[in-house]
């Protein structure tokens, strides 16, 4: 099992970039941070989609803050995966790493 959220750790990084790379390549490679929320959020499709995921990732964000308080680990790494590439890499990093103390669970 740990072999399948490396592979998605992996997927996780390449879908969203190669995306945001096709994004980049439409707009001849200029990039505008509320020009691409619009875009985001153009119609009730992908603002439901954008809420969805925005809602999942700060679940994710405060259950590792729980997580730190509760016994201290280290979670940087999670929280850089999480705002730098997004929730697609952090939640599988994050099952990748503690998979054998969820086995116990």
């Amino acid at each position: 099992m740990k072999k399948v959220f490396l592979l998605l750790c992996f997927l996780g990084i390449a879908f969203p970039y190669y995306y945001l790379i096709k994004y980049l390549e439409q707009n001849n490679w200029e990039w505008s941070l509320s020009q691409f929320f619009g875009e985001a959020n153009s119609n009730f499709a992908s603002s439901m989609l954008s809420a969805d995921l925005g809602v999942a990732a700060m679940s994710f964000f405060i259950f590792i803050i729980y997580k730190f308080y509760k016994k201290p680990m280290k979670i940087l790494k999670y929280m850089l995966c999480l705002f730098l590439v997004g929730f697609s890499l952090a939640l599988p990093f994050y099952l990748y790493d503690n998979f054998d103390d969820l086995k116990k669970i």
